[in-house]
């Protein structure tokens, strides 16, 4: 076991996949002498050479849609975006190209390409810079969306996403990359489509992914000191959603909180609520609660940044209401 940072154990998934297979190459803006704007690709260009780990022009529909064409032809592209809030430029690309060629060419292509980078509000970039671009996609067929959360994860999703003959969208959030964690010494896989139970308990169902996985087990703490017992599973795969996972856990817990740091219109929990609602209504003791962004461009004050998305506290406060009944 050693101790790796997130950005790193991205870069060993990226260095080992590259290794044993000549198909896989990088592309983006500043990844190859420049190492990558948080340096997951730091060093690797002397590596694998120029054509394999590419710098390319600031055009993120050309290089996307480039990308998409080399996956057609037998590539595994890897994108970074620089910031995931560029990749809007590429829209077109990623959903009308992407995420349609295998099944509009009756399955002649196959599309194996991730496309990963940081985004999520970090502290103080502006509305530009802090994008969710989750729920963007959400609604784009044919697209895989996965989101780590811990070193862990993100070395053992990013090997598995690369692996994958689907596209996937890959999300990191840029507040994440200096968490570190003990990783195995062999290599391993973490599967795309699984959620994880990062705690047991019986009172309540968290729903989560991304940083605000680390918000709710910061809440848990004054929790059970009061004597509650919340449920703590990461989403980790957005699309599609674990189901099976989040279903024995609701059939457990009888109630559901989603704490999201995406925007509450058209969200995730959005899409969660419904499919908990149409599935396990049932089984709730109580509505399904959902804590998510306020529905504004992210400020560039501080203090008015932390205001806009869910803080512990307010998950605590959430937890107290729906176990004793107040909602």
């Amino acid at each position: 076991m050693a101790e790796t940072l997130l950005f790193n154990a991205l870069r060993q998934a990226i260095d080992e996949e590259m290794g044993k297979d000549g198909t896989v190459f990088v592309l983006g803006e500043d990844v190859g002498h420049y190492g990558g704007s948080y340096k997951v690709t730091k060093d690797l260009y002397k590596k694998y050479g120029d054509l394999r780990v590419l710098d390319t022009p600031i055009a993120e529909n050309s290089f996307t849609g480039m990308a998409v064409g080399a996956a057609m032809t037998g590539l595994r592209p890897i994108i970074e975006g620089m910031n995931m809030g560029f990749l809007l430029l590429a829209f077109n690309q990623i959903a009308n190209n992407a995420g349609m060629l295998r099944y509009t060419s009756g399955g002649n292509f196959k599309i194996p390409m991730v496309i990963r980078g940081p985004g999520g509000v970090g502290r103080q970039l502006g509305a530009e810079h802090s994008q969710r671009l989750e729920a963007y996609f959400h609604a784009v067929p044919g697209l895989k969306i996965v989101a780590c959360s811990t070193p862990y994860n993100a070395k053992g999703l990013l090997k598995a996403a690369i692996r994958d003959d689907n596209p996937v969208l890959f999300f990191e959030h840029v507040l994440l990359y200096n968490l570190k964690e003990n990783l195995p010494d062999g290599e391993y896989i973490v599967p795309l489509d699984k959620a994880e139970i990062v705690k047991e308990g019986s009172d309540v169902t968290l729903l989560t992914y991304s940083r605000m996985r680390h918000h709710c087990l910061q809440a848990v703490k004054p929790l059970e000191k009061e004597g509650y017992d919340p449920e703590i599973i990461d989403l980790i795969s957005l699309k599609p959603f674990d189901m099976e996972t989040i279903a024995r856990s609701v059939r457990k817990t009888h109630r559901v909180i989603i704490v999201e740091e995406c925007m509450k219109t058209g969200g995730i929990a959005a899409e969660l609520m419904s499919l908990i609602n149409e599935q396990l209504f049932d089984e709730l003791d109580a509505p399904v609660l959902r804590l998510s962004s306020q529905d504004i461009p992210t400020p560039y004050n501080g203090n008015l940044e932390r205001l806009t998305i869910i803080q512990p506290p307010q998950i605590v406060e959430a937890v107290q209401k729906i176990v004793s009944g107040q909602l």
